[in-house]
């Protein structure tokens, strides 16, 4: 339509674009001015302003047709109508570009996301997938410079690799004392970076790079074993993966920065190209290592917590901390369930689909933790709990991996993923969280624990503890991070202190240090000839109980043969000192005059500081109520919650073992003891000493033996908490310093796992001499009907050198106390509990200032008489005495149901209550070589082969042992009675065809009766082959007077041991002949 050239432009609604804060969708006429030509105000609401709108509209398109009308009236040609109008139009087209551009860079300085949205004509919401603004920025030009610096790097790794790795491959093993690199090329194809990413740092000192890189690589590296005629290589390389790069410290010098710190935030794809790995590994000391093992520990090598630190100035301070800070803080995981996790399992050939056996595996960085296996169920109930220590964030990221358990290969079911950033900004997590690659969700529950540098909140994070169950291990309170950085003046390594058959001389020592608290140690490298070593390194610990806990530090040879100092730290040192750090030298004791080792102890307080969470108000903690006031319980009776009727352990009370330790024999034992100034040569006298679940046992000294028995049987309370080991060390006895023999562990998994172990194990750290151990995975059964044929195989195979074997494990859960008695000129009780069963006994914590004390602990006893023994329990007040006592038989938990007891207890003082669990399991062994079976004794003339079968004592022979024994357990029904008294019978064995003394062997005699009982062993030492050419003769007889020597024989057996199946052992009832054949007896 046409316009007056004096009618100001009317933008179209292209050409008006809104303000940025107006919606996108508001109408035009919101942003249209009023006409100035029109010379009206603006229309006024209702029907006035309507009609005022219509006829404004209507005049301005009768202004258009005035040009037209005068045209016509002067008589002009319509060519000059159009050619005004061509250059109206061009003039507004010119305009309109004019504003445009200036609108746009106008904007332009506000947002570019929005000036990126008006020129694609679209809203913010509208922009498609592929329009982003990335911060990470590529950067050609340094790989431009890394291109350039390849060939020399390589000059720098062959120089690397020659002088400084390959003398430390040849110092670490014996076998590897040839090795030499005859090739180091890096190739022609260099590393690339794909991106850099600039991160604020968390410290102004600090700059913080991720790096994208990606190598396909030409390297070719050869080695070279001479000695075994080995050669092995690599012959092309791939890494991928974002590598962080941090510049620390700052400096006001050149160049800047102190040092630079490199890692993988996440373990990296890494893939190499092995030349003869087959040949490497038949050397020796290679042979248990595998491809894929070696690949695993060079890409956790790259990934955090290790760090690569390249110091750029001399004299750095803090090398150690640099390469090993301290964590930004500690994650709690709760691994609680899953749910609507895929069916795996199928049967008749995919015909019948079953469910999966679901395990979680759960990983940040190098720290990986494995849940246990829930059979046939799509929603496991796992409840356990980890404790991760982080490092970087934001970049670490939590991950958790979901498996099926099978036979021979695992199916994945799926993962997820979470970076460590949000955990940190929510500080408790609780959420499903969706698995990918699968179907399901896992339930986790996230905690961020603040490191606290003062030990003001130690007691209410220990309370909250107290208060928190957790498996397979129970919450730390606190981290240790351990900074070992030198030694001095270590004692020289002299063949007095070191074992002869190593073949020592004086010589400069291969220090390393053990550091262990309580059941977890950490080894660090061998620093090689020196006695003066520096190691800077750090280890990390986390701490359940600082106030009770301590620091073991051994230093010792890399043989581990010989300790060259040693330092017990009790970590409440640590509490007092300035920010919970010691930094300082210790002087080492059973070392040197002058020998002292330095480090720096770093503690720092786990504390979940969260609005959610609130600390429990634990009875005995002093402010919990009002002391004073007579009824512990704040509010009225209407909020108290009602006294519970039963107790309430936590899912782990009662999952106990006994694992039964069975010490044979060894064999090939190094000689230690020396005679005549070294010059004779003697034997050694071995024994044996075991650790396991915070106990040790130790056997008896065998004299003068190299291949000792000792046949003794040791029993210890286990859980299936994961990471346990048996260790096994074997002594030469002296009259002062005992010399080492060897050492050996087993895995507690393998044989909780398998329930029997029976294995020759070879001695480490020794030349020569393997050990036999029996291990025996015991779990109690809530039943008592196999009661006696446990105690008749215990007494079965009974040793003469062991204690008695247990036939039932007892345990106590012990949740709480009411209305204990005050005693006179006392305001406030502290009670604690002793349980005692036999010579052992258990002490709960103490419950300060309350009379209704919750202790909710538990403790188990082993019991090897139960019809006999009894529990006593004694509740004592801290400086006030016995409050009271309860004597509970053992007997009373045989005849209850599933020989449990569940209630509250009267103390035999008239006043107060304890609420406890007694619950008793039967040990059945299934690997006990004996069987036992009920039987009744009956005195009729029946034929004795009618009698059922009593399973018990061999006897038994196994070809690691030579050791033929006989129990001899009845001697039952129908004993001839020749005269008015009945005889006193005994039992005469002989081992034929020989009849000395060497293998006579004679029962104790038994007083007027027909039917003995004697349940008496013998033994016999003799190879297998030679007893199963003897036979056994056995003659019951009686004292015919009080003065006559003269013996009555009541009647024989003679047992051909080759038709006995000695190596299982055999018992069973034989029928006596008399001496006259007189037929059956």
């Amino acid at each position: 339509m046409e316009r007056s050239p004096g009618e100001g432009p009317s933008p179209s609604p292209m050409d008006q674009p809104s303000a940025p804060s107006d919606p996108t969708d508001q109408p035009p006429a919101a942003h249209a001015k009023p006409d100035p030509g029109s010379g009206g105000q603006p229309a006024g609401p209702g029907a006035a302003g309507e009609a005022l709108a219509v006829l404004t509209s209507f005049g301005r398109r009768l202004l258009v047709l005035i040009p037209v009308y005068l045209a016509g009236a002067v008589g002009l040609s319509v060519g000059f109508v159009l050619f005004g109008l061509a250059l109206y139009l061009g003039w507004r087209r010119v305009r309109d570009e004019k504003e445009r551009s200036l609108r746009a860079a106008r904007q332009l300085l506000d947002d570019e996301e929005q000036l990126t949205a008006k020129t694609l004509y679209m809203s913010h919401r509208e922009l498609p997938a592929w329009v982003s603004f990335p911060d990470v920025e590529k950067a050609e030009w340094l790989n431009k410079i890394v291109a350039q610096v390849w060939p020399f790097l390589g000059q720098y790794m062959e120089k690397l690799l020659a002088e400084t790795v390959a003398p430390a491959v040849r110092g670490s093993n014996p076998h590897l004392q040839t090795f030499t690199f005859t090739r180091v090329e890096l190739g022609e194809k260099p590393l690339r970076i794909i991106g850099v990413k600039v991160h604020p740092g968390q410290r102004k000192e600090q700059i913080l790079l991720d790096l994208n890189i990606s190598y396909v690589g030409d390297v070719q590296i050869d080695v070279e074993v001479k000695k075994y005629f080995c050669k092995a290589g690599v012959k092309g390389m791939q890494l991928h993966g974002v590598l962080r790069v941090i510049l620390e410290p700052l400096i006001g010098d050149l160049p800047f920065v102190g040092a630079v710190s490199m890692f993988f935030i996440r373990r990296p794809t890494l893939d190499i190209n092995w030349t003869g790995m087959t040949n490497l590994l038949d050397i020796p000391g290679l042979s248990s290592l595998s491809d894929t093992m070696i690949m695993d520990s060079i890409a956790a090598f790259l990934v955090l917590p290790n760090r690569l630190l390249v110091p750029l100035v001399p004299d750095l301070q803090d090398v150690a901390q640099l390469r090993s800070p301290l964590p930004r803080g500690i994650i709690r995981i709760h691994l609680l369930a899953a749910r609507g996790l895929s069916s795996k399992d199928k049967y008749v050939k995919g015909l019948i689909e079953g469910k999966s056996d679901p395990y979680a595996l759960v990983r940040l960085g190098t720290q990986t933790f494995c849940s246990r296996v829930i059979d046939e169920e799509l929603n496991p109930q796992w409840g356990e709990t980890y404790e991760v220590m982080v490092h970087e964030v934001p970049g670490q990221e939590i991950e958790v991996e979901v498996f099926d358990k099978d036979p021979d290969k695992d199916d994945f079911l799926g993962r997820m993923k979470l970076d460590v950033g949000k955990v940190l900004q929510a500080s408790v997590l609780d959420d499903w969280f969706p698995l990918q690659g699968g179907q399901g969700q896992v339930h986790l529950r996230l905690e961020w624990l603040s490191l606290l540098s003062d030990a003001e909140k130690l007691e209410q994070v220990l309370q909250w503890n107290w208060g928190v169950s957790s498996r397979p291990d129970p919450p730390s309170a606190a981290i240790l991070v351990v900074y070992l950085d030198r030694a001095q003046d270590l004692p020289m390594v002299t063949s007095e202190l070191y074992p002869p058959q190593l073949k020592k001389g004086n010589k400069e020592p291969n220090p390393m240090v053990q550091l262990s608290i309580q059941d977890v140690t950490q080894e660090s490298k061998a620093v090689y000839s020196t006695n003066c070593p520096v190691w800077e390194e750090a280890f990390r610990f986390f701490l359940q109980d600082p106030q009770s806990q301590e620091l073991d530090v051994q230093v010792k040879d890399d043989s581990r043969a010989l300790t060259l100092g040693a330092l017990t730290l009790p970590l409440a040192r640590l509490l007092t000192a300035p920010e919970l750090i010691l930094d300082q030298w210790f002087q080492l004791s059973s070392s040197g005059p002058n020998s002292r080792l330095y480090m720096k102890l770093v503690m720092r307080i786990l504390y979940l500081d969260s609005s959610e969470i609130c600390f429990p108000t634990v009875p005995g903690c002093p402010g919990a109520w009002d002391v004073d006031s007579e009824n512990p319980q704040r509010g009225s009776s209407v909020d108290a919650p009602p006294r519970p009727c039963h107790t309430t352990p936590d899912s782990q009370f009662g999952t106990e073992h006994v694992l039964r330790i069975h010490v044979l024999e060894a064999q090939d034992l190094i000689a230690k003891d020396r005679f005549l100034g070294g010059l004779v040569k003697g034997k050694s006298d071995p024994y044996v000493k075991l650790k396991l679940a915070g106990r040790s046992f130790r056997s008896h000294v065998v004299r003068e033996d190299l291949n000792p028995r000792w046949n003794e049987v040791f029993e210890v309370i286990v859980t299936s908490v994961p990471g346990q080991e048996l260790e096994v060390e074997v002594f030469d006895k002296d009259l002062d310093k005992d010399d080492f023999l060897g050492r050996c562990k087993v895995r507690l998994t393998t044989v909780l796992n398998s329930g029997f172990l029976d294995e020759w194990l070879t001695l480490e750290d020794v030349p020569s001499g393997r050990l036999h151990l029996r291990l025996e995975r015991l779990t109690p059964r809530p039943t008592a009907a196999e009661l006696e044929e446990v105690l008749q195989v215990n007494s079965l195979i009974q040793t003469q050198k062991s204690a008695e074997l247990a036939a039932a494990l007892l345990s106590i859960y012990m949740e709480r106390a009411e209305d204990l008695p005050l005693r006179k000129g006392t305001k406030h009780l502290s009670p604690y509990a002793t349980l005692t069963v036999g010579d052992s006994s258990h002490k709960t914590k103490t419950i300060s200032q309350t009379s209704a004390p919750v202790w909710d602990e538990s403790a188990s006893f082993l019991i090897r008489k139960p019809h006999t023994e009894s529990l006593e329990l004694q509740v004592r007040g801290e400086g006030t005495g016995v409050l009271g006592s309860l004597s509970l038989p053992l007997s009373e938990l045989l005849v209850a149901d599933q020989l449990c007891l569940d209630r509250w207890f009267t103390l035999s003082s008239g006043q107060g209550q304890v609420l406890l669990r007694a619950q008793l399991g039967i040990l059945v062994s299934q690997h006990s070589g004996v069987e036992a079976h009920s039987h009744s004794y009956s005195h009729s003339s029946s034929s004795l082969s009618e009698e059922p079968e009593l399973s018990g004592g061999p006897p038994h022979i196994t070809s690691s042992a030579p050791e033929l024994r006989q129990r001899l357990t009845h001697v039952d029904r129908s004993l001839r009675q020749n005269g008015r008294d009945p005889p006193d019978p005994y039992v005469s064995l002989l081992l034929l065809p020989d009849k000395n003394r060497g293998t006579k062997r004679r029962t104790s005699q038994k007083k007027r009766t027909l039917s003995p009982e004697f349940n008496e062993r013998f033994e016999w030492e003799l190879p297998l082959d030679e007893a199963q050419r003897r036979k056994l003769d056995v003659s019951v007889k009686s004292n015919s007077s009080f003065m006559s020597r003269e013996r009555e024989l009541l009647g024989k057996v003679q047992l051909d041991l080759a038709e006995t199946d000695l190596s299982q052992g055999v018992a069973r009832w034989y029928d006596l002949m008399d001496n006259k054949d007189k037929g059956s007896s």
